[in-house]
C-alpha cells in the first residue's frame, strides 16, 4: 500500500502537537483514530515515525527526516489549490495571524477589518497570546513579533518602529507627588510584566529604566494599561494605545522614550503562495499606516 496525502496530514498534526489528543482537535478526529492512522502509516513505511512516552509523541530520526518533505508537500498542495482558483483581484480562504496582545488589541482590529472589507471572501483569525507564536506547529500562517527570530527556516520582514513612554492617569498625577525626574519614580507604584513571564527581552521595559519593584503586574500589556487608566500606578505604554485611553498622560518624555519594532514572520516555503504574499503586503502596510496614524494623535 502506498502512502496517501491524508496520512501525511495526520503525521504533520501529531508532529506539531506532540500528542494524539492535540492532533485530534486539529483534524476533528478521535485520538484513538489518530493513533490507528499513525500506526498504519508507520506500517506502510516500515519504520517508526515517533518515539512514544508519557510526555507525548516525539519525532524519531526517520520522522524528523520525513517532516521536511511532508511540510514541502503541504506547501505544494496549498500552492496548487491557489493556482487552480485562478487570478483574482481579491483574496479568499482563511488566514490566521499570531500577535502579542499590544498589537492584537490596538492595531490589528482596524487593519484586519479593512483587509476583510476589501476581500469579502477572506476569513481572518487573530491569535492574541502573551507568548511567541509557534509557526512550526502551524499555530498561525504568519506572526507579528517584537524581536526578529534568528533560528528556523523563516522569512522575517521588519514592518515599522513604534514608540513607548511612561504614562499615568490625570487623576493619579493630581493625587500623588509630582514626577519631574527619574529619581522621583522611586516614590511611586509601578505596573509592569510578571518578571518570570516576560517572553521577549524587548518587553523588559522597566529594567531598561532601572525600576526594581513592580507593585502591580500582568502578563498582558493591555491589562497593564487598563490598570494605569484606573489611576492606581504608572506603567510603560505604547504611544499607539493612548488614543483609546484619553485619561492617560505621558510623563518624563524627555527622560524616557523607548523604541521597539514590529516584524512579520512567515514560513520560508510560503513565499510560493501568491495569496499569502498579497496578504502579508496588505497587513504590513496596514500596520505601518495605523501605527503612524495613532502615534500622530498623541
Amino acid at each position: 500500500m502506498d502512502p496517501q496525502w491524508d496520512d501525511m496530514k495526520v503525521f504533520l498534526a501529531v508532529a506539531r502537537e506532540a500528542s494524539l489528543s492535540g492532533a485530534g482537535r486539529i483534524l476533528k478526529m478521535d485520538p484513538a483514530t489518530v493513533g490507528r492512522r499513525i500506526a498504519r502509516f508507520e506500517a506502510v513505511l516500515e519504520t517508526p515515525l515517533f518515539v512514544k512516552s508519557p510526555q507525548g509523541y516525539a519525532l524519531s530520526a526517520a520522522g524528523d527526516r520525513l517532516l521536511v518533505h511532508a511540510e514541502a508537500a503541504e506547501q505544494a498542495m496549498r500552492a496548487g489549490t491557489e493556482a487552480l482558483s485562478g487570478p483574482s483581484d481579491t483574496m479568499s480562504g482563511q488566514i490566521r495571524i499570531g500577535a502579542p496582545d499590544g498589537s492584537a488589541n490596538y492595531i490589528l482590529p482596524q487593519v484586519c477589518a479593512q483587509i476583510a472589507e476589501d476581500n469579502p471572501d477572506l476569513d481572518i483569525q487573530i491569535v492574541a497570546l502573551p507568548r511567541v507564536i509557534n509557526l512550526s506547529r502551524r499555530e498561525a500562517d504568519m506572526a507579528v513579533t517584537v524581536s526578529a527570530p534568528t533560528a528556523g527556516k523563516l522569512l522575517v520582514q521588519k514592518i515599522c518602529d513604534y514608540r513607548l513612554h511612561l504614562v499615568a492617569s490625570r487623576h493619579y498625577l493630581k493625587q500623588y507627588p509630582p514626577i519631574q525626574k527619574l529619581e522621583d519614580l522611586q516614590g511611586h507604584k509601578m505596573i509592569g510584566y510578571i518578571p518570570d513571564m516576560i517572553f521577549d527581552k524587548e518587553l523588559d521595559y522597566l529594567n531598561d529604566i532601572g525600576v526594581e519593584r513592580v507593585a502591580l503586574a500582568s502578563n498582558s500589556v493591555s491589562v497593564q494599561i487598563k490598570m494605569a487608566a484606573q489611576g492606581t500606578a504608572i506603567c510603560v505604554a505604547h504611544d499607539f494605545s493612548l488614543p483609546a485611553h484619553r485619561m492617560l498622560r505621558k510623563i518624563l518624555t524627555d527622560k524616557v522614550s523607548l523604541t521597539r519594532s514590529f516584524h512579520l514572520v512567515r514560513h520560508q516555503g510560503d513565499q510560493r503562495s501568491e495569496r499569502l504574499n498579497r496578504f502579508a503586503q496588505a497587513l504590513s502596510k496596514g500596520i505601518r499606516d495605523e501605527v503612524a496614524r495613532l502615534e500622530a494623535l498623541t
